[in-house]
């Protein structure tokens, strides 16, 4: 089929600001297949360390490595507790939360500090995962990690105070990938449960054809040049091929029915627009249970980097509201 080029959705001029701020820190060295390894040390430089970013924050943190999957090393998880917590007091919702970076970039502290803010807001006990890399591992190694940590989350639910039927699955980009294709392995695989999963600009589909993927281009965050060279290194020679895993590459599956609800989240202004879209929608023509937000003039990231603005304070009012709903929260600390 033949691409007819159509221009680029623009972005919010408020957000602006913000994607110069992402570009000029997170991706000053191109991303391509030679420079994977210079922008992943690059990339370790901007994310401190995780008791750098709780800073004063009422929560503890524990490191700790769990089994990994069958063959595979020990996966390594970071536990962040409120301080309050109560092992003998009523049981708290989990959030489990698998970082970005394409699946070839960071570590289980990017984003952790969200995670601290989640945690003190629903009450609950917040579990970040590391998995491996690609391209020296390739996909599905990184779900597959990812699974092998929820359910040791979820096996060791009650000594952590956590009710294992109110988990939430959630993360950005590359991380709102593999929160799908956990849901998926954790429906194929009949357990653990997941009360819901949180595709926050979501990277789920390889063939990186759709209108959004090329009318970025070139252009914004994490354009389509970045995606290629990340899919490339997660897949090699199975890109484009039947050979996908749907839990490398979730939008592949072909069944998106008895997964838990799902909150897919997107900006109209990046690549992962139409994928985020299709994979929407294919969940509900399966009879499943999703809320679709696609945040006009948004950038790849923008919440985050664009915190503040108008379209970022709704975007994050959304996603605070779905997972109240989802997980029953009580919310002790501040709104």
């Amino acid at each position: 089929m033949t691409y007819i080029p159509v221009p680029p959705v623009p972005y919010d001029p408020e957000l602006e600001p913000g994607l110069a701020a992402f570009l000029d820190l997170v991706e000053r060295i191109p991303l391509r297949a030679n420079t994977i390894h210079v922008n992943r040390a690059h990339f370790e430089t901007i994310v401190p360390p995780a008791e750098n970013q709780i800073g004063d924050r009422p929560v503890d943190l524990e490191h700790l490595r769990v089994p990994g999957p069958a063959g595979a090393p020990e996966v390594e998880l970071t536990i962040v507790r409120p301080r309050d917590v109560d092992s003998a007091g009523p049981a708290r919702p989990g959030i489990y939360q698998i970082h970005g970076g394409g699946m070839i970039l960071g570590n289980r502290f990017f984003g952790i500090d969200g995670l601290a803010d989640l945690v003190l807001r629903t009450g609950a006990v917040g579990v970040s995962v590391e998995y491996r890399l690609a391209p020296e591992h390739p996909g599905p190694a990184a779900a597959e990690d990812c699974y092998a940590g929820l359910c040791w989350f979820a096996g060791n639910a009650a000594a952590l105070g956590v009710d294992p039927e109110r988990i939430l699955v959630g993360g950005a980009s590359a991380g709102g990938g593999l929160s799908a294709a956990v849901a998926l392995m954790a429906r194929d695989r009949g357990g653990p449960a997941i009360a819901g999963q949180l595709l926050d600009c979501p990277m789920l589909d390889d063939r990186n054809e759709t209108v959004s993927a090329r009318q970025y281009d070139g252009i914004g965050a994490w354009d389509r040049n970045n995606n290629d060279t990340a899919w490339d290194a997660i897949l090699g020679a199975d890109r484009h091929t039947d050979a996908v895993s749907p839990y490398s590459a979730p939008a592949r599956a072909t069944d998106l029915s008895g997964l838990p609800p799902a909150f897919v989240t997107v900006g109209a202004a990046e690549v992962f627009r139409d994928e985020a879209i299709a994979y929407a929608g294919r969940i509900w023509a399966a009879g499943g249970t999703a809320e679709l937000h696609v945040w006009s003039g948004g950038y790849h990231g923008f919440s985050g980097f664009s915190a503040g603005t108008a379209v970022a304070t709704a975007s994050d009012a959304a996603r605070l509201s779905w997972i109240d709903r989802v997980l029953g929260s009580a919310a002790p600390g501040p709104r």
